[in-house]
């Protein structure tokens, strides 16, 4: 992880004139707690800090967990909530079973309500906490608008509507194109993978019997499948296997990117960003200055911030249950 100090909370900031901006069906405000929570930020902040100092995959986790809720149902904090006997919760359903960190929204949830009773929204607290893991990386900073409120419904089955590691670049332009999010933002927010470990069994069929006359997938680099095979063979016995999803994987950067250039991509939806003429000069772009792919990284965080956002909801006293 890069190195951070909690006195000298110096974030590569990105100021982003989006206080009053995307807004959607609810109104966001950035200032929304500043009243009524003034040291919210501040709290989930330090929470995150210190949860990463324990365990450096919390960054990749949270941020993979800010993705998910807010595909599932718009950023309700629907993925927070636990299966119960009478329904199973997205946080069950198959691309969410790997889903890790919740403790830490926990936490911060349990701090915020000794401090602001019934204030805090956990769909808030994700969207903090996501920006606050990317920023403590190494990557930009950017003004979460705030205002979410939490869901009450929450559908394992639902969770088959998530971008998968196998989709073309199609599927993933259709996917993000029903949030209301475009080719730029479906390109930037890929990056989000600099942080992060897949499982072998999220790219493994690219490395065995790929098709009837590939045994890996062509758009690998070569030596990159073998490296890849032998830590995941067929069969693999050991469930815990995997690799990073860039070769700076605990740095928020644009190495996800070069990566891509370099064939290196460990997702077939990664790779193929790079051999789609809509997407390919967007990848080029960011893998060429990183500054670029900050800036767009962030203002496209905080328009996946706004979808679903909802006026009906309810402020959860604990994150994993209704009121």
């Amino acid at each position: 992880m890069a190195v951070f100090s909690p006195r000298k909370f110096s974030f590569s900031i990105i100021f982003l004139g989006l206080m009053t901006v995307l807004r959607s069906q609810a109104a966001l405000d950035v200032h929304y707690y500043d009243r009524t929570c003034p040291e919210a930020e501040k709290i989930i902040r330090y929470t995150v800090w210190n949860a990463s100092m324990h365990d450096a995959k919390v960054p990749a986790r949270i941020l993979r967990m800010f993705f998910h809720d807010c595909f599932i149902r718009g950023c309700d904090a629907s993925v927070l909530l636990d299966s119960t006997p009478q329904n199973q919760a997205e946080k069950d359903g198959p691309p969410n079973i790997s889903l890790r960190a919740f403790y830490v929204i926990d936490d911060a949830k349990t701090k915020l309500e000794s401090a602001c009773p019934k204030t805090v929204s956990c769909a808030d607290i994700v969207a903090i906490a996501a920006r606050d893991v990317v920023a403590m990386s190494g990557g930009p900073f950017w003004n979460v608008l705030k205002g979410r409120k939490d869901g009450r419904i929450s559908k394992a089955s639902e969770t088959i509507n998530l971008p998968a590691p196998t989709f073309n670049v199609s599927t993933l332009i259709q996917s993000f194109t029903k949030r209301g999010l475009g080719v730029k933002d479906l390109v930037a927010l890929s990056g989000g993978h600099t942080l992060g470990f897949s499982h072998c069994s999220s790219f493994q069929a690219r490395l065995h019997n790929f098709s009837s006359v590939q045994d890996i997938d062509p758009t690998m680099n070569p030596e990159f499948a073998e490296t890849l095979k032998k830590k995941c063979p067929k069969p693999n016995k050991n469930g815990n296997a995997g690799q990073f999803l860039d070769s700076t994987a605990s740095t928020f950067d644009n190495n996800y990117y070069k990566q891509l250039l370099a064939g290196k991509g460990v997702f077939g939806s990664d790779q193929a960003l790079y051999g789609d003429y809509r997407t390919k000069w967007i990848v080029e772009s960011f893998a060429n200055d990183q500054s670029l792919f900050f800036k767009e990284f962030a203002t496209s965080m905080v328009k996946l911030g706004n979808v679903g956002v909802m006026e009906n909801g309810e402020v959860r006293l604990n994150c994993r249950v209704v009121n």
